[in-house]
């Protein structure tokens, strides 16, 4: 247990009892009665039998209002195992979602590789997109371009201290405080019939949170079928509750090139109530070698983005009238590190721009459908052709 110091005490007074409340709340405490000017909360151990932990939450401020608070402090950093001064500042947050990315790097506990980071971060952003593209418009293969309210949901995700752990990695989501509403489910589709849909008041930030999970939870079943049956499963059936191939690649990237194991666990802000459990997704390598393959296998079968932005140079023109281009570059829904090559079907109007690019070596932007050709991708359907100057 660590003693609170004087800076931090003086703190405490400032703290509502409610928002204290809302704190244990949100960390799995219960109230149990009422004693004289107090609440007692408790919690179970979690590791196994033994009396629960105990607080007193005071209802109004009195003269010794800073010195419970204290208390309910110290008590909380033995059983999170944290300093006082961080859940302290953690209670003064305003409603968020948790999302804990454990990771599971060689070396000492509290470390990790700066390259397994650099994946594990760059994961987490994709995951989040991934889930919010989701919330809005379920489908196996989400498109490069996103919508405003996936930018806004990405650009709003915060993250925080680590935790203790092999190496955990802590991001919230701001909820804002909405109407009082009948709790709504974790899932909200036909793969999980105990769903009910979402409630009219239900925050978007919320909606991404349960599609975050659902989509992780629907992925480790699908990895898990895989690997027990040693046959790839159907990825797709869980397409509506939230699992598609870019939220497989975010899991596949998070992993990193060693293809580690990890783990996500999730906390609801008790300001929009979560009733239905939800115990942590955790993926092993074999898990996350189905991910990749399955991922694969919906972009193949189910992969034609509508509208996808290329940029690169021509490098080849084929067919009679040179209507057939290959272009060597990147997609904008991508990392511009990762370049192929992209047979297009030009227009007969982009003839004449693809050819002189072609001749000058110069940059070239395409719009069009992106969808599998061969073990490669053909852009169909051709709305834009731009040739940029040297």
């Amino acid at each position: 247990m660590s003693v609170i110091t004087d800076a931090e005490f003086e703190e405490a007074l400032t703290l509502t009892p409610g928002t204290v409340r809302r704190y244990l709340s949100g960390k799995g405490w219960r109230a149990e009665r009422d004693l004289s000017g107090a609440e007692l909360w408790e919690r179970a151990t979690g590791d196994g039998p033994g009396p629960p932990y105990e607080v007193l939450v005071p209802w109004e401020r009195r003269r010794d209002y800073a010195g419970r608070i204290a208390d309910i402090l110290e008590t909380l950093s033995a059983v999170e195992a944290r300093r006082p001064g961080e859940i302290l500042r953690e209670m003064r947050l305003p409603p968020v979602d948790w999302q804990f990315l454990r990771l599971m790097p060689p070396g000492p506990s509290g470390t990790a590789p700066l390259l397994d980071l650099v994946s594990a971060l760059t994961g987490l952003k994709e995951l989040h997109t991934a889930a919010a593209s989701s919330a809005l418009t379920p489908q196996p293969v989400q498109p490069g371009q996103k919508p405003q309210a996936v930018k806004d949901h990405v650009a709003a995700v915060r993250l925080d201290q680590t935790r203790v752990g092999s190496y955990v990695l802590a991001a919230h989501t701001p909820l804002p405080s909405p109407p009082p509403s009948p709790s709504p489910s974790l899932f909200d589709h036909d793969a999980f019939p105990d769903g009910p849909e979402p409630r009219p008041h239900e925050p978007f930030a919320r909606k991404v949170s349960r599609t975050l999970f659902a989509g992780a939870t629907c992925a480790y079943a699908a990895a898990e079928q895989t690997v027990r049956r040693d046959t790839l499963a159907d990825f797709a059936v869980y397409a509506e509750a939230g699992l598609s191939a870019n939220l497989c690649e975010a899991l596949v990237r998070i992993a990193g090139e060693e293809r580690r194991g990890f783990s996500l666990a999730f906390a609801w802000s008790p300001e929009v109530r979560m009733e239905q459990a939800s115990p942590p997704v955790e993926l092993t390598p074999q898990h996350v070698e189905a991910l990749e393959e399955g991922a694969k296998d919906l972009r193949q079968r189910l992969g034609r983005e509508p509208e996808a932005v290329l940029h690169g140079v021509v490098t080849r023109l084929r067919g009679q009238g040179a209507r057939d281009a290959t272009i060597y570059g990147s997609l904008l829904r991508e990392d511009v590190s990762r370049v192929r090559s992209v047979r297009v079907d030009l227009r007969p109007e982009d003839v004449d721009k693809a050819t002189e690019a072609w001749r000058n070596g110069l940059e070239v932007a395409v719009t069009g459908d992106l969808e599998p050709y061969g073990t490669g991708l053909r852009m169909r359907r051709v709305t834009g052709f731009v040739t940029r100057p040297e």
